[in-house]
């Protein structure tokens, strides 16, 4: 019987046991979507991603990332995690290597210490909407807002950011419907408390989501929460809650207001490896 050989690795933590759980998977070059997610859903954590050979000239890699649900174009724990997670086996360098995947090649730099830096793809931005709707399916009311309306942004995934009162994080639940980051904002230490629902993914809220974290940088961005030229850094603390606490170290670069661009930087820890059964064939 095939099987396939895979690690677990905790993202954006220095430590064991925190940040966010993965699944990196190897060999799976010839195994069908219907495969693939059956794996996914057989790890059942936030993401799982399959290591592949590249199909587009300049990758190094090709990475497929899948919730025990569906298959995304982009997701930034996954990125992070492959990325080290392959240099440690010598199947890559470090340095600057680019990764292909839903969301076009992405650059991402890995450092011997075992964190990378991942940059996200085109950022796209919603004008403001109506806070009811997105606070009510979290629990909140506009009495936990802060003044900045909500926007949907993203770097590659998209989120719905609802802008809180550091005291309504605790009182925000998951929803079966919102993709959201309900965060507060210290604008002395340019630091996010955020927590991250992804119901309407299958993922009732994420320890450490690299993928709102960057859409997150945009958000700020526009709202004048960070500067409109130049490049700022600012830092996401998510998973308290969970009791998984992570952090992601970012950077936005804006021009005239607007950002042009956004990275996420984190540690990963290796926690497991081992071999698992090819599933039978799915169509």
């Amino acid at each position: 019987m095939s099987r396939l050989h895979y690690e677990i690795v905790d993202v954006f933590t220095s430590r064991p046991f925190a940040g966010n759980q993965l699944a990196v998977v190897f060999g799976a070059d010839e195994l069908s979507t219907g495969q693939l997610q059956a794996l996914a859903r057989e790890f059942n954590y936030s993401e799982t991603v399959f290591a592949l050979p590249p199909t587009k000239p300049g990758a190094d890699y090709r990475a497929r990332i899948f919730t025990p649900f569906a298959e995304l174009p982009f997701a930034g724990h996954p990125s992070v995690g492959v990325a080290v997670t392959q240099w440690r086996r010598g199947l890559v360098k470090a340095g600057e290597v680019v990764q292909e995947c839903g969301a076009g090649l992405l650059p991402v730099v890995v450092d011997e210490s075992g964190c990378a830096t991942l940059t996200g793809g085109t950022p796209t931005l919603s004008r403001p909407f109506d806070p009811a709707e997105l606070a009510g399916s979290v629990g909140l009311t506009s009495a936990d807002l802060v003044g900045t309306p909500p926007r949907r942004a993203g770097c590659g995934l998209e989120f719905d950011y609802l802008h809180v009162r550091r005291d309504a994080l605790s009182r925000a639940t998951p929803s079966a419907t919102a993709h959201a980051s309900v965060f507060a904002w210290e604008p002395a230490e340019r630091t996010a408390h955020a927590r991250v629902f992804a119901g309407a993914s299958g993922v009732a809220e994420d320890p450490a989501t690299g993928s709102a974290a960057l859409g997150l940088g945009l958000f700020l961005v526009i709202n004048g929460l960070l500067p409109g030229e130049g490049t700022s850094s600012y830092t996401v603390h998510q998973g308290h809650d969970m009791g998984r606490p992570s952090r992601l170290d970012c950077t936005v670069t804006a021009r005239g207001g607007v950002a042009v661009g956004a990275t996420v930087s984190g540690q990963v820890v290796a926690i497991a490896s081992g071999e698992i059964v090819v599933p039978p064939f799915v169509g």
